[in-house]
Order: structure tokens, then sequence, then C-alpha cells
């Protein structure tokens, strides 16, 4: 009776919260899932919605419809509202604060009148290496392929007909965000994805917006760059607020009001760094999902331009390191839904957990090869800049004396998903000498314990801090920057660490020097094979028909 009595408290203590407002609300919307998390005021989740979707090939690019932006945002957030009511009795008429996260990068682009001018172009595409090259040579600072910048210059260089007529471009967060409250604003990390930031000033690099306009192809449109970026906010500015028609695009019931203040809307790097408290500098974090960055906070700017190292900022305008690959976890998911096939066919199905934890353990037992046996994996689906791939073509191969076997089949999928982003933090750590205290794993592969951690840990030769939030990603992490908003007289740093982490908890894997030699021998590998990928590029086609 004590027990019921003690939850029966905590459910009218929470519904009293929501009542109050003291709740703050984070949607962030992922590769493959749009998720929205409601947290109280002490950062603990009480409501949450999640939406599946997916990218898809449209002309040969990445894309999203506007139509599934919007469907999956309102499912996400009519499942949190339904859960709030379920668990606490309450419509969700209101919440203390609202923020925005999405994946970063790629290119909206929007006429006069505010409509969409190509079908959204997303980070996966790597059809702008022109661009990138030029960029990168003329502002001697890293322009990746996936920037908005290089997708926008691209267009200038192909001359697509549309591209006289842009007056506005943003991220898909910065788009979500301008559609609710009517401000084009975005968080400083979302934007130094978009065109590089001065870390001193937190604009825009005023120098590069010159040497950009000044080039005779951009000169000869009827815009200049700087109209038609958004503005970047640091983390707890005031970014607007719910307007009426925002909150039926939001909430088409009308139960959610106007009114809400809004966070400035920030990238998944951003909410990685939040969700990790690795916005302090020599701090950094590995966030992994379809796509995995490696990001550390920079004490200063690195000594060489490096292809391999995207220079972007943490939510409150300092410099981060970032190594990013567009390849992670859909080869690896592939594969477990093969199994999962399998154990169906035999009439034993198991649910996911259970699944991916028996074929991750079976990476680190005791009878498996540090080095995988031989076996190569490429979890390539897509183009790949680190490694040099222009498109994507997964792969499993082996020499015919390979050691087969389920443990060293699991260990290369996973030495193989980590591979890619290993190439620019090398860069960083390697040739850089970048120092890092602390580095710490987030995304659902640290869901399984240990196994993830242990191997990214010989990966980067390095500890990896797992904390209790880890699972809880990117849409926890922007509510709690909009949670910011109420505690912004402290900087950033410091709000996180008294407050939002000062009792979690955590787990901390070291490096094993047998997984560091084997992970090692295996990358080697790995890089000497990439030959094969660029033959299958050439030969298998991209789509089946």
């Amino acid at each position: 009776m004590a027990q019921e009595q003690k939850l029966d408290d905590r459910v009218a203590l929470t519904a009293e919260k929501i009542r109050a407002g003291k709740t703050s609300l984070g949607i962030e919307f992922g590769s493959t899932r749009i998720k929205a998390v409601l947290i109280d005021d002490t950062y603990a989740t009480i409501a949450a919605g999640d939406y599946g979707w997916a990218s898809h090939l449209e002309n040969g690019l990445w894309s999203y419809t506007q139509e599934e932006i919007w469907t999956g945002l309102r499912t996400a957030y009519a499942r949190l509202a339904a859960d709030v009511e379920s668990a606490y009795g309450e419509k969700l008429t209101h919440v203390g604060r609202i923020g925005f996260s999405a994946m970063m990068h790629g290119y909206l682009a929007f006429d006069e009148h505010g409509e969409l001018l190509v079908p959204f172009r997303t980070w996966q595409n790597t059809n702008t290496s022109e661009a990138h090259g030029k960029l990168s040579e003329l502002f001697q600072y890293n322009i990746p392929e996936r920037w908005s910048i290089a997708h926008l210059y691209q267009c200038v260089l192909n001359g697509e007909e549309h591209i006289g007529k842009v007056r506005f471009i943003t991220t898909l967060a910065g788009y979500v965000h301008w559609k609710l409250t009517g401000n084009k604003v975005l968080g400083v990390g979302d934007a130094s994805g978009m065109f590089p930031i001065d870390p001193a000033t937190h604009a825009y690099e005023t120098a590069f917006i010159e040497r950009f306009n000044a080039l005779p192809e951009v000169a000869a449109q009827p815009w200049n760059l700087a109209d038609l970026l958004p503005e970047p906010l640091v983390a707890g500015t005031p970014a607007g607020e719910l307007t009426e028609e925002g909150a039926r695009l939001l909430d088409p019931t009308g139960t959610l009001q106007p009114g809400i203040t809004f966070a400035p809307p920030e990238g998944d790097a951003g909410t990685g760094m939040v969700a990790t408290n690795s916005v302090r500098v020599r701090t950094g974090n590995v966030s992994a999902g379809t796509s995995i960055f490696a990001m550390v906070v920079l004490e200063h700017k690195l000594a060489r331009l490096h292809p391999e190292v995207d220079l972007v900022t943490t939510p409150a305008g300092d410099l981060a390191g970032m190594s990013h690959a567009n390849n992670f976890t859909s080869d690896l998911n592939a594969w477990v839904g093969l199994f999962g096939q399998f154990a169906d066919a035999i009439g034993q199905p198991v649910d996911a957990g259970t699944l991916y934890g028996t074929l991750f353990r079976a990476a680190i037992e005791d009878d498996v090869d540090s080095n995988c046996g031989g076996l190569i994996n490429y979890p390539f689906r897509s183009g790949e800049f680190l490694a040099g791939l222009p498109e994507g073509r997964p792969l499993f191969v082996r020499g015919p004396e390979a050691a087969m076997s389920l443990g060293n089949f699991m260990r290369a999928q996973l030495f193989s998903a980590f591979s890619p982003v290993k190439i620019g933090m090398d860069v960083m750590t390697k040739d850089e000498g970048v120092a890092v205290d602390s580095l710490v794993g987030h995304g659902g592969i640290f869901t399984t314990p240990k196994v993830a951690q242990k191997i990214l840990a010989a990966a980067f030769d390095t500890p990896i801090k797992v904390m209790s939030t880890a699972a809880e990603g990117g849409a926890w992490g922007m509510a709690v920057l909009a949670d910011y908003l109420f505690h912004a007289d402290q900087p950033l740093d410091e709000f996180l660490d008294s407050r939002v982490f000062a009792d979690a908890e955590s787990t901390t894997e070291a490096p094993d020097a047998a997984d560091v030699a084997g992970f090692e021998e295996f990358f080697d590998r790995f890089r000497k094979g990439l030959p094969i990928e660029h033959a299958a590029i050439a030969n298998i086609p991209l789509e089946t028909k």
C-alpha cells in the first residue's frame, strides 16, 4: 500500500507540474525516427512519442517529402500528448518551453512566397564534391559535401533552373521552427553546419561571405548570401513564440495553445553534446545512429585544413572538431533483421532487444578473434566522403581461409560501423594533437551494455563513458536546451554540470590492448580493401528495378 501511495503521489506531483508549465518539450527529426520528449524540472522524461520514417531516392538524391515531415511531427506529438493524458490524466494545453532539432546540413530552399523550390536534399547526398573542393580552397576552411552552402553553390555551378528564385535557405530544424513561429533563425550549432561561424562573434564569417559573393557565378545571381541565411542564436536566447497557425500545424486538435516560447532550433550534433554533457573544452562525444559523428570541443583552431574534419560549434558557440560519417547502423540493422527473419522462419521469433543483445554480445565472447578472423565488412548504404566514395554499396567480404563464425561476423559488423568515423578522429588526435579529457558515447547502439562501448574504446584507444541518459538521445537534449531558457544567467557548461548531470550515473570502459591491436589490424585491411567498393559502385546499379 505504501508503494502504491508513493506512485500515486508521484503521478499527482507530475500532473501538477504539467498544469503549472514546469515542463520542457524537445522534438528531434532523426534519420529514421522523429521523437518527442517531455521532461519536468528535474530533467526526468515524463512522456514520449515517436514516428518512424526513412529517406528515399528522388531523382537520384536522398529526400523526405514535406508531407512526411508534417505527418511525422504531428504523429510523434500526438503520441506524446496521448501518453501525458494516459499517465497523468492531463490534456496537454501548454508546456513551459519548446525546442526543435534535426539532422544537420542539407538543402531546403524557398522562394519569395515561402514555397519550397526543389525537394529537400538531405545530408546523405554527396553530389556536391565540386562545390566542396572549390569552397574549401577559397576559404581555406573545410566545407564538407553535406553542408548547406555546398549544396547552394553546387546548384549555382550546375545552373539549376530554380537558383535565381532562392530567397531563403535553412535546415530541417530551421524550417519547422520557421513554420511554427514565423522566425527565420537557427541555433548557432546548426547554423555552423550551413556556413562557417566565427567563434568570437557567434555570427557567420563575414570575410567568407564576401569571398563567396565575389565569385563571378555567384555575383551574377539576384541575391546576396547574407540575405539567404537564417540568423544564428546562441543557446539560452528566446527564439520566438508558437503562433496560432503553428499550434494548429503541430496539434490539429486545437488542444495545444499558442504563445509558448521557443529555444533556438538546433542540429543533432548540438543536442548530442548536451545529452552527453560534452560542451566544455577538451570534452567530446560520439553520437551513433544512422550516421555517426565524433566531436571534440577545441582549445584553439586546427593548424591546417583537413578535409576529414568539420569545424562546427557547440550550442553556446564554442569551436568543435567533428569527424562525420554518413553511414553507421543501416547495414548493421539489415543484417540483424536477416537473423530475425531466420528466427521467425524456424518458429522461434525473438523481440528486438533479445535479438540485438544476443548478436552484439557474440562479438566480444572469449573465443572471438580480436581482428575479426580476416572478415571485412563495408557498411556503405550511401556515399562516404571520408572513404572517398561517391555512392554506397554495402558489402561483406572475406578470404577463403578467413575464420567465419557468428562472433567474428558480428565483430566485423561493429568494427566496420566505427571505421569511417575513425578516419577523421585519427586526424584530430594523431595529426593535430587534439587533447581529449573525456569521450562520451550515446545513441541506441549503447543500449546493450558494454559491447559497443568496448569496441569504440578499441577504435579510438581511449576510455569511453556511457551515461544513464545515453539512450535518451537528441530529443531529450533538445528538451534540456529548451529548459535552459529558464536558466540562461549561467553559462551552458555550468548549467549542465550543476543542474542536469549533478547526480548522473555512468559507466566507463577502458581500451583493452588486444582489442586495440585487433581493431588496428582490421582497420588496415578495411582501408586497403576500399578499391573493392569502387568496383562495386562501377558494376552494381544504385537502384534495383
